[in-house]
Order: C-alpha cells, then sequence, then structure tokens
C-alpha cells in the first residue's frame, strides 16, 4: 500500500472540501516502538493542515489501541491538557496498514538533548519542572476515567515481572530492586487516568515553554506518582544534574503540582516509584531489544537498546546504594597474531566504523543519519567488547561459583527463590562490578555521571 495514497483518501472521507494532497510525507527518527511521519494536507483551496501521523509497523501483531489513544487525546484537551488536535484514529490494518492515529502537528522541539541545551530555549527550561506538575495534577484531576471505558487499571511491579519472565533475560540485580520493592512498598495513593510515559521525550517545548504532551498509548488507572517519579528517573535527564527530567528540581515540580490540585506527595513513597520507574526502563529496553532478536522487528535502534539495561542496573544499584569498587585493567601481554591474521577483528570493527563517520554520516540526513549514528555507537560497543570482553568475562566466571551457581541465570533464579541473601555484602558488591564491566562496555561515559546543567 502506497501510504501517501493511503492518507489522501483517509482524509478524503473526513474532509469534504474535495481531494487532498498530501505533500513533504518524511518518517521522523525516533519512537522505536511506533513508526512516525510528518507531512502537510493540501486543500484544494491552497490552504494546508500541518499534520502528525503514528502507526504501528505495519505487519508487527499488536492488540491495536489507538481508538483509545484517540479517546484520552480527546478527553486530555478537554481537562485543560496542551495536546495535539485529533483528526482521525483507526485500529482497522486495513485503511494504512497497520492501526493508527493521525494528529495536528505542533512546532517545537521533542528531541530531549536539544530541549535541555539549545538557547532558544533557555528561557522556557527554569519554568519547565513547574509546568509538567500543572499539567499532571490535570491529567490526575480532570481526566474523567468514566469517559474512557478502555482504560485499565494496572499493578506496574507485577506487570513487568511477568514480562521479564516471559522475555527469559535474566538480571541479578533486577532481582535485588524486585526484593527491595516488595520489602519497602508504601500505600497506594488514589486512583486515576495515569499517563504512562510522562518524560522529557513525550513533551513538545518551545520558547514560550511546554505546548504539548506526546505518546499516549501506555496510559492506564494507576497510582498518580507513577506518572512524578516516571519523569524524574535518571534516563530522562540525558546527561544533565537535574532531577527532573534534566530541567528542574524535585521541589520546583512537586510544589506546583500540588498547588495545581494534585494529591500531597510523601517524598518516600516517590523514591520507591522512582525506583520502580527505573526497573520499568530497564524490562522495556530488554522488550525491544527482544523484538529485534527475535526477528519481529530488525532494527539497529532496537538492537541498542538492550546494551542500555547495564545503565537502569547501574543506576538501580546506586538507589539501592550499593557501590561498585573498579576491578582494574588486566595487564596485557604481547598477543600473538590469531589464524585469521590482521587485521583482526577489533581492527576491522574500527574500519567500518570510521568508515560511517566519514562518509556516510555527512552524506546523509534525517533517520538514516540518526540510525547511522546509532550504528557507530553500536560499533564502539562491539569494539571495546573484543578488547576488555576477555578479561571480564573470566572475573565473571570465577566469582559465580561463590554464590554455588554457575551462570547468571542460575544467579538470579537463586536470588528470586531466597536462596541467597540479597544484604550480603560480598553478593552485592560482585553484582554492582558485573554491572560497572558491562558499563565499560556498552557505555563507559555513562560511569563518570550527569553533568551539571548549562
Amino acid at each position: 500500500m502506497d501510504l501517501a495514497e493511503g492518507l489522501e483518501r483517509v482524509l478524503a472521507g473526513i474532509w469534504p472540501d474535495g481531494p487532498v494532497a498530501v505533500e513533504g510525507l518524511a518518517r521522523l527518527s525516533g519512537g522505536a516502538s511506533r513508526e512516525t511521519w510528518s507531512f502537510d494536507a493540501r486543500h484544494p483551496d491552497g490552504t494546508q493542515d500541518p499534520l502528525i501521523l503514528r502507526r504501528d509497523p505495519p505487519g508487527a501483531p499488536r492488540a491495536g489501541g489507538m481508538a483509545l489513544e484517540a479517546a484520552l487525546l480527546e478527553e486530555a484537551a478537554r481537562a485543560g491538557v496542551p495536546v495535539p488536535r485529533l483528526v482521525v484514529a483507526s485500529d482497522d490494518p486495513a485503511v494504512l496498514g497497520s492501526s493508527f492515529v493521525l494528529v495536528s502537528r505542533i512546532e517545537g522541539e521533542t528531541i530531549p538533548r536539544r530541549v535541555l541545551r539549545e538557547s532558544a530555549l533557555a528561557g522556557a527550561r527554569p519554568g519547565l519542572a513547574a509546568e509538567c506538575g500543572r499539567v499532571l495534577a490535570r491529567i490526575h484531576r480532570g481526566m474523567d476515567r468514566a469517559r474512557l471505558p478502555g482504560l485499565e487499571p494496572q499493578d506496574p511491579m507485577a506487570q513487568y515481572r511477568v514480562v521479564l519472565d516471559t522475555i527469559g533475560w535474566p538480571s541479578p540485580t533486577f532481582e535485588l530492586a524486585f526484593r527491595w520493592l516488595e520489602d519497602n512498598r508504601p500505600a497506594p495513593g488514589p486512583p486515576c487516568v495515569v499517563h504512562g510515559d510522562f518524560r522529557n521525550g513525550n513533551l513538545i517545548v518551545g520558547p514560550d515553554g511546554l505546548r504539548a504532551v506526546l505518546d499516549w498509548e501506555m496510559a492506564h488507572v494507576g497510582d498518580p506518582l507513577e506518572d512524578l517519579s516516571w519523569l524524574c528517573v535518571k534516563s530522562w535527564r540525558f546527561g544533565v544534574d537535574l532531577p527532573v527530567g534534566g530541567f528542574g528540581t524535585y521541589d520546583q515540580l512537586l510544589s506546583a503540582y500540588e498547588q495545581a490540585g494534585g494529591a500531597p506527595v510523601d517524598r518516600d513513597a516517590l523514591r520507591w516509584w522512582e525506583v520502580l520507574g527505573n526497573l520499568k526502563w530497564g524490562v522495556i529496553c530488554m522488550m525491544q531489544a527482544s523484538a529485534h532478536t527475535s526477528g519481529l522487528i530488525r532494527s539497529v535502534e532496537l538492537a541498542a537498546i538492550g546494551r542500555r539495561v547495564c545503565e537502569v542496573e547501574w543506576d538501580l544499584l546506586d538507589l539501592l546504594r550499593v557501590e561498585a569498587v573498579p576491578i582494574g585493567p588486566e595487564p596485557q601481554a604481547d598477543r600473538p597474531v590469531g589464524m585469521h591474521g590482521r587485521p583482526e577483528a577489533a581492527e576491522l570493527v574500527e574500519a567500518v566504523r570510521g568508515f560511517v563517520e566519514g562518509d556516510v554520516i555527512p552524506a546523509t540526513e534525517g533517520r538514516v543519519r540518526f540510525h547511522a549514528r546509532v550504528a557507530v555507537n553500536v560499533l564502539r560497543m562491539i569494539e571495546r567488547e573484543l578488547t576488555l570482553g576477555p578479561a571480564q568475562a573470566r572475573f565473571h566466571a570465577a566469582g559465580l561459583p561463590r554464590f554455588g551457581v554457575g551462570t547468571e541465570t542460575e544467579l538470579a533464579q537463586s536470588m528470586r527463590q531466597g536462596e541467597l541473601d540479597d544484604r550480603d555484602p560480598e553478593l552485592r558488591l560482585f553484582l554492582a562490578q558485573v554491572v560497572r564491566s558491562k558499563l565499560e562496555v556498552a557505555n563507559p561515559g555513562y560511569l563518570d555521571g550527569p553533568q551539571p546543567p548549562s
């Protein structure tokens, strides 16, 4: 199916002023789980409507949910939440090849690193955390669950435990976090509509501040602290040392939230939800990587996201106050040339990376340029793993028998079943050292910590 022709047919069915021409159709970068397209709809009189299409990847099995997302957009607008104007949505794959929602295009910035660093947005950043607090209060107090019959209650901790087991990707550090969450769970807050993915990256920001809240696909009925804490998860700070989205403080967010009618926030309960938020993001990284490794959706971006799990493990260990002692480099003797000769594998990867950086990226733009940058990061990971991996693997294999196990899967299972004391300092140090080793390969810069705001 030609996407532009399909969009023209859809728009002809809702705008009776004559044939509509789709112009400038382009897929945007980002959006690992759903496609996002931008285009202009030109009317016969020459006027234009700037629009955004979000749809599930054609051919990928999915339960739909775009009709519910459309209802959420309409209810959010009624409650005074800034959102794009809904044009049309459908869960019928016969219309555009998969479920979709079509909305107005709002000008502004969504890319987090630009939100946090662009000089044009410098005036908006100081007030952004408070704006988020006020908007979240409108979502939690203003959106009527009775108008959203398809919205279901969720227990995120139980939900992501099931997802983790389904993926079959063991993480002893996640088991440590699950145990802490089980032992310290606070009393639930008043159930309300929860956005589920309210964070830097799903907000449109302009020089005047917050212009729209995007991506309602994870909305459900739940605890309001889930949204507040998710905005504070370290991954959404994008390297800036401010806890709320990289642009504000807890006090700015929570004071504005409470003053706008949100329920009083218990800081200890918020920290519990922040730990759960980090764990949730780690499981989502696993889900997205599994979509690639299973062949469901082949994507270099999804593949790279799998190596971000160790960032989440590191953040969880920090929140749970588990410290790592660096293992230190292994002395390197002169290595003989391997059976395959030179260049060795790491040198070949370096050569390919140099080609992508020096030739492909400058010659491309848009989504291809974005994924070329992702590919460079993947190649850097492979180089580091080929160099550091053998010594790290020996450390890992030598450490596991101390806990009566031979694999990381067995270690995670023993921790879940209570056969190992998760408070054991030796166990906690070993977990931290293993996660540190993973980060040294996946993203060594993450070990340096966030930078102060510019």
